[in-house]
């Protein structure tokens, strides 16, 4: 493939760079094909990232599922303040039991 200027396809070329002559509509089904492809790569990298991005410290902690970690993160509103809060703070939550508030204040140094 060939791209012009502006980065899209603009021939279909051979191993010695001479254009292939081709119909319009196969060109175009080329064209969304690559196009298709392009659009499918990103998203998933956009995925791979915001996946990285809500990962937390509190994912690691046995008994610290995805409900937990949002009404923690929704009361605290950052890893650091959790880290601050004493266990009586933690305890307050509904989910949040003695051996779990430990859990939590052990992993999270």
């Amino acid at each position: 493939m060939v791209k012009d200027d502006k980065h899209s396809t603009r021939a279909l070329v051979d191993e010695n760079r001479k254009e292939y002559n081709i119909s319009e509509n196969l060109f175009l089904f080329i064209t969304n094909f690559q196009n298709e492809v392009h659009n499918t790569a990103i998203e998933y990298h956009r995925k791979l990232r915001e996946k990285d991005i809500k990962k937390s410290e509190l994912d690691d902690i046995e008994g610290i599922g995805q409900k937990k970690k949002e009404l923690l993160l929704k009361e605290f509103k950052t890893i650091e303040n959790i880290r601050e809060a004493d266990i009586n703070d933690l305890l307050r939550l509904k989910g949040i039991n003695l051996e779990l508030a430990k859990k939590i204040k052990e992993k999270i140094k």
